[in-house]
């Protein structure tokens, strides 16, 4: 597929392009208000104009920084763009942040408007603008609430007479102009501005359009969080080929939505694509001798597929029988139309890439940052680009490096200009050549392809001088069906230990097949049955590490990690420093010599 080349790397291009080439019938759609909303390639410009007339109206000016704090809609992509057209700057926020983090953006970043989706979020930013120094100006939800400003006010000031300085404005809008800052979840610290400007975003767009097969991706459905460059760089990615946009009513109804729409295409992030896993896992379990003999042969025979196309003609025979038996149903789980995803954000178990592409479900994994837009290297869905266990080729344009230390180094367009009003932490993250540090370390293998080992600051050093990196070792703990969450610990102790948050719902399940009925939490972790399983499952792992590696004690707790409660970033990684102070007692028992089980 062809496609005709944008005069500018702009983001405010998309849609008029768009418009020009291959308008659609339904360019965006959304089914948040319980029916699905569509709107064409013309209906998306006229509104985009609206928003932009009526914040010039309001009075922002070129420069000027907007937040939006909102689930995916079609709202957000209008705002978003509506902001960008007129020379403003685009803050994402999270939802599910904390006040002292809104507090901390909104200064930094200056905000003078804000859009929320719903009434909660509108008390909660209208009380954190009442603590700031910086006065945001006005506060709009996209849901409509008596009494309370909704969006479609800005969208009203639209005054046709502004339009020669809105046209004007455009025109002097370059890809150097700053489009976004979008403020890093982190791990640790004080969150950092990454500043990306049209370019930036652009030039990742342009990369995806040369690796991806995009002339299969006719529909497609968003559903992680447009906050997230991962998600939102996607979006544009499928504005630039005309693919039409669909968000779901909320993840609870995702899997009614995906049937719905039957999209060809979406990304995603590992946790999500374990939980699909594990929901036909436990199905199968359900079936019948006979039927559960064939989909436990079908799982291990996907579970041996190879994606270099080396296996021999018997076993494909083998698996076109259990494509058309057992799988022919996974993929009417996905709509019936998938032709590919792209797994994110996190590190995907090969395993699950595997079987699920045996299955006829094509997955591969991508690797970038906030920092580069973020896409930097990704595998493809041809059989010779394609290496499970990797996060694939450099796309095109972005050059990688392992630098001496063992850290992924970047370097391309898409690489941010700076942090916002950190010089320091510029300074620190791209060197005088221009090279990014990610922060993560890797290894290249095969024919180029890049293999991320760790964080390079998560990599740790016990008291007998080895080095763990714990990462890969919380990957493969992670395809135990028993185990939701994991942090390996081990700083300058005598050996690595885990705690564990066990997946209460699968044991909930589990338990009733074993006549136990285990129902609550606590039940659930002082269980002796429960804690036999979950070690077996470790020990299982475990051989797959050096001695070193591997988990000598486990700690399981009843609580459930998560974003709101601070233990998980956004992207559903571990806090690290969070839950080292948290079970800093528990740690110490782990590592008392005293205590002789393997199990807390």
């Amino acid at each position: 597929m062809n496609l005709p080349k944008l005069d500018q790397n702009r983001l405010i291009d998309l849609i008029p392009y768009q418009l020009k080439h291959y308008p659609q019938a339904e360019c965006l759609s959304d089914k948040v208000t319980g029916q699905w909303r569509h709107y064409s390639t013309a209906e998306v410009q006229t509104t985009i104009d609206k928003v932009s007339l009526g914040l010039l109206k309001f009075g922002i000016k070129l420069g000027d920084k907007v937040a939006i704090i909102s689930k995916n809609r079609v709202e957000w992509n209008f705002v978003d763009l509506g902001i960008l057209q007129m020379g403003g700057v685009v803050v994402p926020l999270y939802p599910n942040i904390s006040e002292d983090d809104y507090s901390f953006i909104f200064d930094d970043s200056a905000i003078r408007i804000v859009f929320v989706e719903d009434l909660e979020l509108y008390k909660k930013v209208r009380n954190v603008s009442k603590k700031i120094k910086t006065r945001v100006e006005a506060i709009y939800t996209f849901n409509q609430i008596e009494k309370i400003p909704h969006w479609s006010e800005i969208t009203n000031l639209a005054d046709e007479s502004l339009r020669p300085k809105l046209e004007e404005i455009k025109k002097g809008i370059t890809e150097k102009n700053l489009a976004t800052i979008i403020y890093t979840s982190g791990t640790t610290g004080r969150q950092k501005g990454v500043m990306l400007t049209h370019l930036n975003i652009m030039s990742n767009v342009n990369s995806l359009n040369r690796a991806m097969p995009i002339h299969t991706f006719k529909q497609t459905i968003s559903f992680l969080p447009l906050c997230h460059i991962f998600e939102r760089t996607a979006v544009y990615f499928y504005m630039s080929f005309g693919s039409s946009v669909h968000y779901p009513q909320s993840l609870e109804t995702l899997g009614e939505n995906i049937k719905e729409v039957k999209p060809n295409f979406f990304i995603t992030v590992p946790r999500l694509l374990e939980k699909v896993f594990e929901k036909i896992m436990a199905e199968g379990y359900k079936l019948n001798i006979v039927k559960k003999a064939i989909f436990g042969w079908a799982v291990n025979l996907a579970n041996h597929y190879d994606h270099q196309g080396r296996n021999n003609w018997f076993y494909n025979f083998r698996l076109f029988f259990a494509r058309k038996i057992v799988f022919v149903k996974w993929v009417a789980g996905l709509g019936g139309e998938i032709k590919g995803i792209v797994s994110g954000s996190a590190a995907l178990q090969p395993r699950l890439a595997r079987i699920f592409t045996g299955a006829g479900i094509p997955i591969v994994e991508g690797y970038g940052l906030t920092e580069t837009s973020p896409v930097l290297t990704c595998n493809r869905f041809e059989k010779n680009k394609n290496y499970f266990g990797t996060v694939g080729l450099p796309i095109p344009d972005v050059s990688i490096k392992i630098s001496e230390q063992g850290e992924i180094l970047a370097k391309g367009p898409n690489v941010m200009s700076s942090y916002y009003q950190n010089e320091e932490a510029t300074r620190v993250a791209i060197d005088e050549e221009g090279w990014f540090h990610t922060g993560d370390t890797g290894e290249i293998i095969g024919d180029g392809f890049l293999k991320v080992t760790g964080r390079l600051k998560e990599i740790f050093k016990t008291s007998g001088g080895k080095f763990i990196a714990p990462a890969p070792i919380e990957n493969k703990m992670k395809e135990s069906f028993f185990i939701e969450h994991i942090m390996v610990i081990g700083e300058n102790r005598k050996f690595a230990a885990a705690i564990i948050q066990p997946h209460f719902d699968f044991i909930r399940k589990w338990s009733r097949g074993k006549n136990m009925e285990l129902t609550l939490r606590g039940e659930i972790v002082n269980s002796q049955e429960v804690k036999d399983r979950i070690w077996k499952d470790v020990q299982k792992k475990n051989k797959r590490f050096g001695h070193i590696e591997q988990i000598k004690k486990i700690a399981i707790v009843s609580d459930l990690w998560s974003v709101e409660t601070g233990e998980l970033t956004p992207t559903l990684k571990v806090k690290r420093k969070v839950l080292t102070e948290k079970y800093k007692d528990l740690i110490e028992k782990i590592y008392d010599e005293s205590t002789t089980s393997n199990v807390l």
